[in-house]
């Protein structure tokens, strides 16, 4: 797979705007059918809404959003905006309105679901999915200082269980794998070694400006 962004994990916010309240929410999914589970429950739960509005975007390809009565195009559009400028896939955002008697225009509205979307993504934390390894590595006492040299350059440890040595499981980005294995062999003097036991994805926190 390609490195991509996402948002980490699931967030909620609130603006008000000219007594209007938008319940902006976020959501990491994996699929179409996760992100209208989703978009039901909160229908559900907000059933009283004037309007529950959203965009989702996928790295399937597929992509939908709705205006959920608004005027067209001043909320959902401008929501899958959000996802399309910022390059982010596999999220959903859903903004929830209570109206408050005051009309905000149509200007108004793509401004305010644009901030509701915006501040919710912020809430939930950019990260890039990129193709990481796991390892086992077992850890002599003795070892431990050097080890966790390496562990900290190249990556992040799941679980260590210490024991008669430091059962360790250790993860980091498939780009970096030759380079963590040859720095382990180095640092230990070939005494240690680390066996691969899966692959898969990991968002790792973006911190640039996004």
């Amino acid at each position: 797979m390609k490195p991509y962004r996402t948002v980490g994990a699931a967030s909620e916010t609130e603006y008000v705007i000219n007594r209007s309240r938008f319940i902006g929410r976020c959501f990491p999914v994996s699929d179409e059918q996760e992100a209208l589970s989703i978009l039901e429950g909160i229908r559900k739960q907000h059933w009283d809404a004037t309007h529950n509005c959203f965009a989702y975007r996928l790295k399937s390809g597929a992509a939908r959003y709705s205006d959920d009565g608004e005027p067209q195009g001043t909320a959902g559009l401008p929501m899958m905006e959000v996802l399309k400028k910022r390059d982010l896939y596999d999220l959903l955002v859903v903004s929830t309105r209570y109206f408050g008697g005051i009309l905000l225009g149509a200007g108004g509205l793509v401004r305010a679901y644009t901030r509701s979307a915006s501040d919710a993504i912020e809430a939930s934390g950019l990260v890039l999915m990129e193709p990481c390894t796991t390892y086992s590595v077992l850890v002599p006492y003795p070892y431990r200082n050097a080890v966790w040299t390496v562990f900290d350059r190249f990556g992040t440890i799941e679980h260590a269980d210490y024991g008669e040595a430091i059962a360790c499981t250790f993860r980091c980005r498939t780009s970096d794998a030759d380079a963590f294995l040859k720095a382990l062999t180095e640092r230990t003097e070939g005494r240690i070694s680390a066996e691969a036991t899966g692959e898969g994805a990991f968002g790792f926190p973006l911190t640039e400006d996004a």
